[in-house]
């Protein structure tokens, strides 16, 4: 329960932190920050490596796919 109200803080700080924008640039800046920080929670709860959050929050919205494409459901 911890890692999704995790979540959703720093889904929230990604968010209003360019709501104010009046441009297309700080949305998209947003979207792609709120991205990063999903795959760096989701890449951390997986394999507990920083260097692999790392190269996740790179590659942000695919390796969130790829998340949930890949996750196997518990029993």
């Amino acid at each position: 329960m911890n890692k999704y109200m995790l979540v959703m803080m720093m889904l929230l700080v990604g968010t209003t932190a360019f709501a104010n924008s009046t441009t297309s640039e700080g949305l998209l800046g947003g979207i792609g920050l709120t991205g990063s920080v999903i795959a760096i929670v989701a890449s951390w709860s997986r394999n507990n490596s920083v260097l692999w959050a790392i190269l996740h929050g790179f590659l942000g919205w695919f390796y969130v796919v790829y998340f949930l494409l890949s996750s196997k459901k518990k029993e």
